[in-house]
């Protein structure tokens, strides 16, 4: 078991979400450095889904990287579609959008920035590389709004 160390961003500037963090679970945590691990060295990607209005992610969903890159994520529009019409069945939101980057840190590019359309949502950001000296990945969440971009911490708990 790890511990998430807290790294507030130099650059994210004052929050738009005072005392707002991530709680997830150790289980999906897991989940998520597995996924990003198994397709390196292309960009893993996927959801976190949980009940709407929660902020809770419960449901571990990965998906297909489409562009099979390793510098680039992209869902497949279909499994995007697939998904969505699934989580409003069930009254679910994306809690979490996760992706890994492979050889640079876990913060947004200016790419995942422009394509951030959940406003709600983390943005959880996993670092297959060691960019900063601390181990073998970085587990990291945002915020992103209408571009700007705030650091939240990460609190990792055994069960809600």
């Amino acid at each position: 078991m790890w511990a998430v160390p807290y790294q507030p961003s130099v650059r994210g500037g004052p929050s738009a979400y005072p005392g707002r963090m991530l709680t997830i679970t150790q289980a999906l945590v897991d989940q998520i450095v597995a996924h990003a691990r198994k397709d390196h060295p292309d960009e893993a990607c996927g959801v976190v889904a949980g009940p709407t209005g929660s902020d809770r992610p419960e449901r571990f969903i990965p998906m297909l990287n489409a562009a099979m890159s390793p510098t680039f994520y992209e869902f497949d529009s279909g499994d995007l579609l697939r998904l969505y019409r699934e989580m409003d069945d069930r009254d679910e939101e994306p809690v979490v959008i996760y992706h890994s980057h492979t050889a640079t840190e876990a913060y947004p590019s200016r790419t995942d920035i422009s394509y951030a359309n959940e406003p709600g949502a983390h943005y959880v950001l996993v670092s297959t590389a060691d960019t900063d000296g601390l181990g073998e990945f970085q587990f990291r969440s945002f915020r992103i709004v209408e571009g700007e971009v705030t650091e939240e911490e990460v609190k990792v708990v055994e069960a809600y």
